[in-house]
């Protein structure tokens, strides 16, 4: 047997993530709130970039012929339709030659740059400022629990250390606005009498909102039923004693334990459950509050619906004016020049990107929709089920793109507001037609429930029934699955009395 060291020559491919192509995807699976950071943050670190302020500006966009000529060199293709396709590692070199021996000076001179915008394709429509939009991106948060009972501590009668005691009580209480330690620990902790503790205590218990400041949820029930002047000695008693029985609809055994009709027991429970069990969720949780902007909008037309990019929120962005000609007139061997180039080219594809970002999630928006036409038509009931593979196979693209594309993005349309992945659903079956979708299921389950008699509520097995006499095949698990997901409890729980 040899044993020894070889030398020998090996010509081989393998895949490999170059920068850009890494850029790539990150820009494609950002939405608008982030892919306007993610600008910001480049804005910053090149200054070639620049936001177009002027929505007249540019109209008429070259960027695809200037990335392809520039930077693909032929190999446009595969980063337009296939982000999850890598370059291969022997490519690398010749497109990194090919970007060095590209002559922009000679490229911008000939384009004569200096008085024309270079902007994105599809800009503005309408001639609106840019910053119509600030109050969409954020707002101030509005006010948070503990301000609006700090302000009524500062218009209470404690001062001096019962103040300082109030101070320190709120600050303590969860976003609910129950207690989260006992007097006897915040006595222990601040080093003062429980006894005043307490005090402090059941002055904050008469803040608004009613409620706060208890310990436990029969406590925050009863403070709120009497700041209403409606706790009676059976509904106190009922509070305290039988709360999970109210929560689990356990009427018939309160109305034995009282002696009272099962009507009466209805009633107070009803009256129980328009409290709050939550207070303080009602206030701000002291964060910017973030809204929704949909990356695409869909829009009745005569012939179908019409697809389109959200542009008006997109970022829109061009070459400075003042490095073009800095660029132009340089020296190309200078250091200055060769820093600006390799500025420029990365500027380029960050534009690039960007327009092939848009382009990406319209074709994919485009195809749910074909998709999804009866849901546009007629509502959830008539979602049909649809997968990543599908619509990655109709479109002619990787399925993890098709994914990177619809994760987190939204789609206006003339039924609300969607996430595009709520399009993307299991159902009943196949995605051939007649299948529902989950969504769709759930939406009968809706329509089911609220035409029910609440005396004798329906079984999850008689809906099971139902939808199965309507053509659509679904389990009693599945409904007891998806009623849960809905939030809707169980029909011995609906019942009323």
């Amino acid at each position: 047997m040899y044993l020894g060291y070889d030398l020998k020559i090996e010509q081989r491919q393998t895949l490999t993530m170059t920068p850009e192509l890494i850029q790539a995807i990150k820009i494609l699976q950002y939405n608008i709130q982030e892919l306007n950071e993610y600008v910001e943050e480049e804005i910053q670190s090149n200054p070639l970039l620049e936001l177009d302020r002027d929505p007249r500006s540019g109209a008429e966009s070259d960027a695809d012929s200037v990335s392809a000529s520039a930077q693909d060199g032929g190999g446009a293709e595969a980063f337009g339709d296939k982000y999850a396709d890598d370059k291969c590692a022997g490519d690398k070199y010749s497109e990194d030659k090919r970007r060095e021996d590209f002559d922009w000076q000679e490229y911008l001179q000939a384009q004569e740059y200096d008085d024309v915008s270079y902007s994105q394709p599809g800009g503005y429509a309408s001639e609106r400022p840019d910053d119509i939009s600030a109050y969409a991106q954020s707002r101030p948060a509005g006010v948070t629990l503990i301000e609006h009972l700090t302000t009524q501590l500062l218009f209470s009668k404690l001062k001096g250390t019962s103040y300082e005691i109030g101070e320190y009580i709120i600050e303590s209480l969860d976003d609910n606005g129950y207690m989260t330690q006992t007097a006897a620990e915040i006595a222990g902790r601040l080093g003062v009498p429980q006894c005043k503790v307490e005090k402090v205590v059941a002055v904050i218990k008469t803040f608004d909102p009613a409620g706060v400041g208890a310990s436990d949820l029969s406590e925050c029930l009863l403070l709120q039923l009497d700041a209403a002047g409606r706790a009676d000695d059976t509904t106190r008693r009922i509070v305290r004693e039988h709360i999970g029985d109210i929560a689990s609809n356990r009427l018939a055994q309160i109305a034995k334990r009282f002696g009272l009709r099962k009507d009466e027991v209805q009633r107070i429970a009803d009256e129980i459950r328009q409290l709050e069990p939550k207070p303080g969720r009602s206030f701000s949780n002291g964060t910017d509050s973030n809204y929704i902007i949909p990356d695409v909008i869909v829009e009745k037309a005569a012939d179908g619906y019409a697809v389109s990019i959200n542009n008006d929120e997109s970022p829109r962005l061009i070459i400075s004016p003042y490095y073009r000609r800095v660029l132009k007139n340089e020296d190309k061997q200078s250091v200055t020049a060769q820093f600006l180039s390799r500025r420029l080219n990365s500027a380029m594809w960050l534009i690039k990107s960007i327009n092939q970002r848009r382009d990406t999630i319209r074709r994919v928006a485009e195809a749910v929709v074909r998709r999804q036409i009866g849901f546009l038509d007629n509502g959830s009931k008539h979602l049909r089920p649809l997968t990543l593979r599908v619509i990655a196979d109709e479109i002619g693209m990787h399925e993890s793109t098709v994914s990177r594309a619809v994760n987190g993005k939204y789609m206006q349309t003339p039924r609300g507001v969607f996430e595009i992945k709520y399009f993307f659903a299991s159902g009943t079956g196949d995605c051939g037609a007649g299948r529902v979708a989950s969504g769709g299921v759930k939406a009968y389950i809706d329509e089911l429930i609220k035409g029910e008699d609440p005396s004798s509520p329906i079984s999850d097995q008689n809906i099971a029934d139902r939808l199965r006499a309507r053509g659509i095949d679904v389990s009693r698990r599945t409904i007891a699955k998806y009623r849960d997901e809905m939030g809707v409890p169980s029909s011995s729980a609906r019942r009323r009395y």
